[in-house]
């Protein structure tokens, strides 16, 4: 049978989500609790990457498993696997369901923190220049008319296409800190992060709006602002079609 187990993790202490010769992944230490538990090598299938050091609040995994699983595995998965990773929900789907190709859109949130807080090093950006949210706003706006964002997406990438469908994009402020939303059908490589960086050359009055709408007209990176650090980045949620989890 297919499964889909429902993750959350901290992605500071790892490589990412995918395996990597070196280093520990959240993949790896997945598949290695799964063997541990049924004895037999286990392989996981992610609804896509996360890079070093970029948080999920969910994430999804599709495992196929010879026996019916009861949620007893769920509590025996979270007592091996590190702290930083939680099996919050094993879920029965179709024998067809993929968790990354049946995805069909994806959550993001940015976290920018412009006071120093130790215990946020990890968690979020710190970043003490004054920004204007309200053009960084005007500035996201643009991108829900635009559908190409190859602008926006890591140099030297096999994707076919750099179309993604935006349908939200937008800042909130709480106190002293800053939290960007992005919810698209797909994203490309590096591409939050990217835009983040942009945004911020727009609240720092660095590129105007025209400037902006001219960068996305570019297609070309190198015209884009920096990528901003890994570690304020997180994956909120991962939508699929309710047809695929069996009732």
């Amino acid at each position: 049978m297919r499964y889909f187990i429902e993750l959350s993790y901290d992605g500071s202490p790892f490589v990412g989500w995918q395996r990597q010769p070196t280093g520990d992944s959240v993949q790896l230490c997945l598949e290695d609790a799964l063997k541990t538990l049924l004895q037999k090598s286990i392989s996981v299938v992610g609804a896509g990457r996360t890079d070093a050091g970029v948080h999920a609040r969910q994430l999804f995994a599709h495992v196929d498993l010879d026996d019916q699983v009861d949620q007893n595995l769920k509590f025996r998965l979270n007592k091996l696997l590190p702290i930083e990773i939680a099996v919050n929900s094993i879920l029965v789907v179709a024998d067809d369901a993929h968790a990354r190709f049946d995805a069909t859109g994806r959550r993001y949130s940015y976290h920018i923190s412009t006071q120093k807080d130790p215990f946020l090093e990890k968690r979020s950006y710190y970043f003490s220049k004054s920004l204007e949210i309200e053009l960084m706003n005007q500035a996201a706006t643009v991108m829900l008319d635009h559908d190409d964002f190859k602008c926006f997406s890591k140099s030297r990438t096999d994707v076919k296409t750099y179309l993604c469908d935006i349908q939200e994009a937008y800042w909130e402020q709480n106190g002293s800190d800053l939290v960007f939303f992005i919810q698209a059908n797909r994203f490309l490589r590096n591409m939050v992060r990217a835009i983040v960086g942009t945004l911020i050359e727009v609240g720092l009055k660095k590129i105007s709006i025209d400037d902006f709408k001219s960068i996305l007209q570019s297609r070309d990176r190198s015209k884009a602002g920096y990528s901003v650090p890994a570690h304020g980045l997180y994956l909120e949620k991962v939508y699929y079609p309710k047809h695929i989890f069996a009732l």
